[in-house]
């Protein structure tokens, strides 16, 4: 896994000279200087900086311990600064994330998710043979899961137990256990099993988040009273197999409504895992209108802020009150609601000014945005301007990415990140 970045990379000045992330800030680039081409994803310095202290901090004043989701970044140097404020791990969705992190030198690591296939199962074996000190735990939801690993494990006898999870899931959700005593067999065939060890109990909350409080509040406060019922017949009949029981759950959107639940009152000790992964970044979107709800359940005056930014240039003004932007699908995620802009930057300025109320963004296609900017003629836009947009959604932003520089506020490259989808 390579971190160099050149010119073969978006985003990154085509004349300039193959650096690693660690030397950029030498370079001495800024992005209303014109020094990187447009259009271009960046991080803010600060604004990450308070989210990744913000995040910890309330965890920690909840009892409970991070385990951030790295599917929403793929980027090894954001899972580091992560570690580094004191998560106790990094959660993934699938093997080939997990074999980023591990390379980037996690060494534990929830993967919320169900494993199934024998080339899973083989390359978890493998990381583990290959890392000593490497703990990795996973999702179980089904006898057919189970007997999978159970037939995979009789083919590689000496492999040793995987240590998993018994997920509680939620009807007309995705995955986990719906009912309390399917959950309660599945849990007697997993400590009865020599191929797994039953580690914890884990559900997910993300789905129900509406920006409703009465709303949340009830199907978060259903879906935690379900896993404390499991976990407390799991604990009568000594069914876990561990010195101490993980709990996890938390999305972006309403973890607050979860986080205090994790610390169940069992007789044997519990760490509380949440999993939020968007709060890196956090958005201007999707996830800013449900946050707002947790500040006021919170009572904070200062929670996330807004990381992430993409840079675009005004390509044409083929008619009046519509400015098309180099930016489009292939560059902002869009699929819960499209990106806005908050900023501008005349072609030679050296400052961004807030966009006018009234512009939006009405479209997207591949590679370009219908900025709709009025016909009153109170802000005129000029080819070459530059526009902010604003991200609503970070993870399918990340993911059009190879690379981030992060800049300070006077939009200076002091760093950057490489991200690994």
């Amino acid at each position: 896994m390579t971190s160099t970045l050149g010119p073969w990379l978006k985003g990154f000045p085509p004349d300039a000279a193959p650096i690693e992330p660690r030397d950029i800030a030498a370079l001495g680039w800024n992005v209303l200087a014109g020094d990187l081409p447009l259009p271009l994803a960046v991080l803010d310095r600060d604004a990450l900086a308070h989210n990744i202290a913000w995040m910890q901090a309330y965890a920690r004043e909840q009892g409970v311990d991070l385990a951030p989701h790295g599917k929403t970044t793929m980027s090894p140097e954001l899972f580091a600064r992560q570690l580094d404020a004191g998560a106790w791990g990094i959660t993934f969705a699938n093997v080939f994330q997990l074999r980023a992190g591990v390379a980037a030198g996690v060494r534990r690591a929830l993967i919320a998710n169900q494993l199934v296939q024998e080339v899973e199962l083989t390359a978890v074996l493998e990381l583990r043979t290959q890392h000593p000190d490497l703990r990795v735990v996973f999702l179980v939801d089904s006898p057919a899961q189970l007997q999978r690993i159970e037939a995979w494990a009789s083919a590689h006898p000496g492999a040793g137990a995987f240590d998993v999870l018994l997920e509680v899931g939620v009807p007309g959700g995705r995955t986990g256990v719906r009912a309390h005593d399917d959950a309660l067999a599945l849990a007697r065939a997993l400590h009865a099993s020599a191929a797994v060890r039953l580690v914890g109990i884990e559900c997910y909350e993300g789905l129900g988040a509406s920006g409703d409080d009465a709303s949340d509040r009830a199907y978060a406060d259903a879906l935690m009273r379900r896993l404390a019922a499991v976990a407390q017949a799991c604990e009568r009949e000594a069914l876990f197999e561990a010195d101490e029981v993980i709990v996890s759950a938390g999305g972006s959107g309403i973890f607050d409504l979860v986080a205090a639940r994790l610390r169940l009152d069992l007789r044997c000790p519990v760490r509380g895992l949440l999993r939020s992964g968007c709060y890196v970044t956090h958005d201007h979107g999707h996830y800013r209108r449900l946050v707002r709800r947790v500040d006021e359940r919170c009572g904070c005056s200062d929670g996330l802020r807004p990381a992430l930014q993409l840079w675009t240039c005004v390509q044409s003004l083929p008619e009046p009150g519509l400015a098309i932007l180099t930016a489009g699908r292939r560059d902002v995620g869009f699929d819960m609601g499209l990106p806005q802009p908050i900023g501008f930057a005349r072609r030679a300025a050296q400052r961004v000014a807030p966009s006018e109320p009234g512009w939006q963004i009405s479209a997207l296609n591949d590679q370009h945005a219908y900025l709709r900017i009025g016909t009153d003629g109170s802000t005129p836009l000029a080819v070459g301007d530059r526009v902010v947009l604003g991200i609503s959604h970070p993870c399918t932003t990340f993911d059009k990415w190879h690379w981030m520089p992060i800049v300070d506020a006077q939009h200076n490259v002091v760093d950057a990140v490489t991200i690994h989808f």
